[in-house]
């Protein structure tokens, strides 16, 4: 009789997933029993560490010959037929189910190992503890699953389905022992410290570290000191102090962010990196985590750390700060999950060094509530002190912070007023107003050819949210930014590529990106050489200053005046025009849909 121990931790789950568990529950309790495994105990629906993913079946006990606990990872599948993808090994297709192909179930589960390894402290000290098997129970037939079966095996990812269970039974006997209660090996797995582990960080390390973009100069120099220096001083005091990087558009927030990750990893303290931003930590992954997938595990999302063990971290690098959000719980959150703490206090808690980097001028959602003030009066609350590094420098927009001025005097940002933009005489940055889309357009075109052997610039196209956004119709991009007879589409919205348009996190770094129109969520945080700019309706130039029109907006986030007043609306949409006016590198391309604006740019940036 099986006595194994049941712990859940399903949340809400959907008729699809109940119907899951009454089918291959049942199986793997009765191969336990029949293993003579009766006393395991077994983690149902186990959530992997700092993220919304879950491993079917955890299987804890004691190994038989080397005494020490031991885990198997267990990837239930219903299938009864399945075949490789197209002769790609890593892809599945799978008889009868829709939604295209799937992962190989091999792939799936050492990928669960390999994670639980890299941030369980548990299992930091004994890799052989931790094993990984997929159990297609319904497979009865050996030809119907049989090319899987030549993917790449190890302890941590191995096949086995019902036609050879007694292979399966043998497995799980080598691994546990069944005269042993497996109860203090699940609360050692279920009370692990969170943290990356030496492997991970050493892996980091060398990913980051020889890059020539994450060299510091001055007041960059001087937040990373002061990181370091707070990471030696909570060794050696429970005294809790809070870092504050705060500075404008390409002041070097990211670069001191990247820096200090690889500079910790090596070090070997405990450091993870983590934005409000989609397109930010998918473009980091991809990027700084090019080499290693495992390296790409660091970068994390602010909503990661709503369980998260106190001080669990040496340094939580918050980029991107003012993303932070009212709350880290959604509709989807897991009622278990929901702590009712605002999200700063997650961050604050989550490290003995949370280190803020923030430019207060880049709120543009409804619910972002990052600023100093915010991040300071919460931690002070928590009887914490704060440290503030203001970044004086200004690197992109070519160095120019009197472009930087005049985009924040242009906007209404900073007191003063508009004033014509001269140029600056430190820095050659270009601004130019177009007349129309075309004329845009065909500028950046041809900024992007290849000239005198060299290689062309990066340009993107980006607007204001005042036209409809329309779902892939065909396979295809639907020309949604209409303005007279020129029409683009939005970039991507999902991330899939469509067509030859990158997935939207990738938008603003791909190639392939020229051609459509990206909007502020995919171009916040990025910078290329040319930006060309679509100020539309909701931004137009009255009475000598600019102002907004709410009517003239589409962004579904603005739509409730009970959630975005008024107020709010005029400094979110300047904050939106803002963010999308600063990403040029080498100059900035302007164009207004209204023309009582477009005389008044041509007067103001001739």
């Amino acid at each position: 009789m099986l006595q194994a121990g049941i712990h859940a931790r399903l949340g809400r789950a959907s008729p699809a997933e109940q119907a899951s568990w009454r089918s291959s529950l049942p199986v793997l309790a009765r191969d336990l029993a029949d293993a003579g495994l009766g006393r395991v105990e077994v983690l149902v629906e186990h959530t992997l560490p700092l993220t919304s993913k879950r491993a079917d079946v955890i299987l804890a006990g004691v190994h038989p010959k080397t005494r020490k606990p031991s885990y198997i990872v267990v990837e239930l599948k219903q299938w009864s037929r399945a075949t490789t993808f197209e002769d790609d090994p890593h892809l599945v297709d799978v008889a009868g189910m829709p939604g295209g192909p799937k992962l190989h179930p091999v792939a799936q589960v050492r990928g669960y190992c390999e994670y639980l390894a890299d941030f369980l402290v548990a299992l930091a000290d004994q890799p052989d503890g931790l094993a990984g098997a997929a159990y297609l129970h319904n497979a009865h037939d050996p030809l119907a699953v049989g090319d899987l079966e030549a993917y790449p095996m190890d302890t941590r990812g191995q096949l086995f389905t019902g036609a050879d269970r007694g292979a399966w039974l043998d497995f799980l006997r080598s691994r546990l022992d069944g005269g042993v209660s497996g109860v203090a090996s699940a609360d050692h797995l279920l009370k692990s410290r969170v943290a990356p582990s030496k492997q991970l960080l050493a892996v980091a390390a060398d990913e980051v570290r020889d890059r020539e973009q994450f060299r510091l100069l001055d007041e960059q120099e001087l937040a990373a000191r002061l990181v370091h220096h707070e990471v030696r001083r909570a060794r050696q005091s429970d005294h809790k102090r809070v870092v504050v990087v705060s500075g404008g558009p390409g002041s070097g927030k990211s670069v001191i962010a990247l820096s200090l990750l690889g500079e910790l990893a090596r070090e070997q303290r405990t450091v993870l990196h983590a934005t409000g931003s989609q397109s930010f930590t998918q473009t980091m992954r991809r990027v700084v985590g090019k080499g290693s997938t495992r390296t790409q595990k660091l970068f994390k999302y602010f909503n990661d750390f709503m369980t998260a063990e106190k001080n669990g971290l040496d340094v939580l690098i918050l980029d991107e700060a003012h993303r932070i959000r009212q709350t880290s719980a959604n509709r989807w959150t897991r009622a278990q999950d929901r702590t009712g703490k605002a999200q700063v206090d997650e961050l604050l808690a989550a490290a003995r060094v949370p280190v803020f980097l923030l430019d207060e001028h880049q709120v543009v959602r409804p619910g972002e509530m990052g600023s100093l003030h915010e991040i300071t009066s919460h931690a002070e609350a928590a009887g914490f002190e704060v440290v503030h590094v203001n970044l004086d420098g200004q690197f992109r927009c070519g160095g120019s912070q009197v472009y930087l001025d005049w985009v924040l005097r242009l906007l209404g940002l900073l007191h003063g007023g508009p004033v014509p933009w001269t140029g600056d005489e430190l820095s050659p940055f270009e601004v130019r107003v177009a007349d129309s889309p075309e004329e845009m357009e065909a500028f950046l075109a041809e900024k992007r050819k290849e000239q005198d052997g060299r290689p062309g610039y990066r340009a993107r196209m980006a607007a204001g949210y005042c036209w409809p956004w329309s779902d892939p119709v065909d396979g295809k991009l639907v020309p949604d930014v209409q303005i007279g007879s020129w029409a683009r589409p939005w970039n991507a919205k999902g991330e899939r590529r469509v067509g030859d348009a990158p997935p939207s996190p990738l938008w603003a770094t791909e190639d392939g990106g020229f051609g459509q129109v990206g909007c502020v969520y995919t171009a916040q945080g990025f910078e290329y050489d040319w930006s060309g700019v679509i100020l539309g309706p909701d931004l137009v130039w009255r009475d000598g200053r600019f102002t907004t029109v709410r009517s003239a907006n589409k962004d579904p986030m603005f739509r409730s005046a009970k959630s975005v007043d008024d107020m709010a609306f005029d400094r979110l949409v300047r904050n939106t025009y803002k963010v999308l006016l600063t990403r040029g590198m080498v100059g900035t391309v302007l164009y207004s849909t209204d023309e009582e604006t477009r005389e008044a740019l041509r007067r103001l940036a001739h």
